[in-house]
């Protein structure tokens, strides 16, 4: 049999050229079938390389100065509305999408970052990920379901219960209006204020506070990541980012820069509920203000974090990757143009 050395030496001298261009920080894309030579890659896959680069077809790299190294998730646990439908939010008794107990929510919460970390460490294979579940007054056979689910994954993971008298002294039982706020209401503040104590008090590169209704898609994580990662590097400084896409954003006319995150695009808002990813050098900058959620109850309770927006980048993505799952007219809850029951169905957990 005769060997075709041309197609051999043709091979040879592609990789090279391929090689070489790559260290200018270019790649070739096939236009025919827009495979990426000698890579088991396409165009519209994701070419981003943590802590490395970001690509964007046709945008090009962006090259990455902030890498990630460590994240913290935080997941603040309130389980203790058994009622069908549960509590959509706190000084309120509407029904939630799915007309669910409480526990049921927070199950399927934690499952889906549970499975959307884990999909991301294909991605980012040297970050540390640890899941931290600070819970309220949860019940005991609730508080084993929460358990069994961890036991499941590799994730470094734990449950802090939050002591019944802890942060008692700290926290005022009156609205910035001299109303008496309600005990699911203080109950809140206190998981808010001992989610702060941990990021304070250890040492990850970026914290997600997470409240427990939050359920998100399997690409979630990963595209947080990848978009802190390109654009805090492009601005040189840290940000904010919420998952959600919320309704309410769109029942004003603002101004907005629309930025292109990894898959996604994001916009910057000036409003968010208290679900946000940030850096351990924000929490530290703004970690006074930020207690006053926990301290104090305003109106509205993000008040603070509005304030710090006028100061700071913070983004949202379109389409959301994260489902708030409250009631199905509230304005802060189920993102528009998302598969709401997929994502519900998906992260249902068997405990």
């Amino acid at each position: 049999m005769k060997i075709n050395n041309k197609s051999n030496k043709k091979n040879f001298l592609e990789k090279i050229l391929i090689k070489l261009i790559r260290k200018f920080g270019y790649e070739i894309i096939d236009q025919a079938n827009l495979n990426i030579p000698f890579k088991n890659l396409k165009a519209n896959d994701n070419l981003s390389e943590s802590g490395k680069k970001s690509v964007t077809i046709p945008l090009g790299e962006t090259k990455v100065y902030n890498k990630i190294n460590s994240l913290s998730i935080i997941i603040r646990s309130y389980t203790f509305g058994n009622a069908v439908g549960g509590q959509v939010m706190l000084d309120q008794s509407k029904k939630r999408i799915f007309d669910q107990p409480k526990i049921e929510y927070t199950l399927r919460t934690i499952n889906s970052i549970i499975k959307s970390c884990e999909y991301s460490k294909s991605f980012f294979k040297d970050l540390n990920i640890k899941l931290i579940i600070t819970d309220d007054n949860s019940n005991d056979q609730n508080l084993l379901k929460i358990n069994n689910l961890l036991k499941n994954t590799n994730l470094e993971s734990e449950i802090i219960n939050i002591d019944e008298n802890e942060f008692n002294s700290e926290i005022s039982d009156t609205d910035t209006n001299g109303k008496k706020i309600s005990k699911n209401m203080i109950s809140n503040m206190k998981n808010i204020l001992k989610s702060l104590q941990i990021a304070h008090n250890s040492k990850s590169d970026i914290y997600y506070f997470l409240e427990d209704d939050y359920i998100h898609s399997k690409e979630a994580i990963t595209e947080m990541l990848f978009t802190y990662e390109k654009i805090s590097s492009q601005l040189q400084d840290d940000l904010f980012l919420c998952p959600a896409d919320y309704p309410y954003l769109y029942s004003n006319i603002d101004n907005s820069k629309i930025l292109f995150g990894n898959k996604r695009h994001w916009r910057t808002v000036n409003q968010t509920l208290i679900t946000f990813l940030t850096s351990k050098k924000m929490i530290e900058k703004y970690f006074n203000e930020l207690r006053l959620m926990g301290t104090k109850r305003h109106h509205p309770m993000e008040q603070i974090l509005h304030k710090i927006y006028e100061k700071e980048f913070c983004l949202s993505p379109i389409p959301s990757l994260a489902m708030h799952a409250t009631n199905i007219n509230t304005i802060y809850g189920l993102p528009p143009n998302f598969d709401w029951e997929k994502v519900w169905k998906e992260n249902e957990v068997n405990a």
